[in-house]
């Protein structure tokens, strides 16, 4: 359930442009996940729900990126990073209410457990290449979020050039389709992994910076807000509502305070 002020605060959003959310586990059941980059099935439902109670559209960031300005009023890009498995069932909910999303797949982890350390991860697998095929034919977008989930900046140019190249070239082979959209792994980024990105072909790239998706009016810097195990149904409002990740009852009745709720 969400509270009256929640509920004030989404009916005056969309006035902003589009917003990105940020998903990267989705775990069955109603419980709440101990990792708290992950949200229960139960969680991301009742999301999706006031997404389409409330009109929103849903466009790929491929969609989003082609044409910008056709995204007006309520537009929210539906994005999951690493490519979990456990995915599956949340692609499953949006085809069943016609909403699109996009999936950042790290290919060195393809169809098995991930490479890289996160704390306090649960055991998890990514999604296997018929997955991602059948994926791809369903609609939803595949882009690359690299090879071996690195921090770019701290790669040198060949490395930061391989894992953008590699990456890319394996989705195209498993998918069929152009990848043209890219997630920075940690949000670690800077100009030179920007031009990196564009000179490998992609059409744009997202970060985890809070803040409305176009915000610096360019493809490769655009900002997402994040889901965490934390979000009820009034936080995940409050977040469409003012575009950042800081929407704690403090933060939010300054906002209000300010005129700026």
């Amino acid at each position: 359930m969400s509270d009256p002020v929640s509920r004030l605060l989404l009916r005056r959003a969309g006035g902003h442009g589009p917003v990105m959310l940020m998903y990267h586990s989705v775990a069955a059941g109603s419980g709440r996940p101990d990792w708290p980059w992950a949200v229960s099935m139960q969680q991301f439902r009742a999301q999706m729900d006031i997404l389409a109670a409330g009109g929103w559209a849903t466009p790929t960031m491929g969609e989003l990126l082609v044409d910008p300005s056709r995204w007006q009023g309520r537009v929210a890009v539906i994005t999951f990073d690493d490519g979990y498995a456990d995915n599956l069932a949340a692609f499953d909910l949006l085809r069943e209410r016609q909403m699109r999303a996009t999936c950042f797949v790290v290919t060195g982890s393809i169809g098995e457990a991930p490479r890289w350390g996160s704390k306090n991860r649960p055991p998890l697998t990514l999604l296997d290449r018929a997955q991602l095929r059948a994926l791809a034919e369903s609609g939803i977008e595949i882009g690359s979020h690299t090879v071996n989930h690195l921090r770019l900046p701290a790669l040198d140019d060949d490395a930061l050039a391989n894992e953008l190249r590699d990456s890319r070239a394996a989705l195209e082979d498993i998918t069929g389709a152009q990848v043209r959209s890219f997630a920075y792994p940690y949000g670690a980024w800077d100009a030179r992994c920007a031009a990196a990105v564009r000179d490998a072909g992609y059409a744009g790239a997202c970060t985890t910076r809070t803040g409305w998706a176009l915000r610096d009016g360019d493809p490769y810097s655009l900002r997402r807000l994040t889901l965490y195990n934390s979000d009820n149904s009034g936080s995940f409002m409050r977040k469409l509502a003012a575009g950042t990740n800081d929407v704690g009852w403090p933060a939010t009745l300054r906002r209000l305070l300010l005129g700026r709720g």
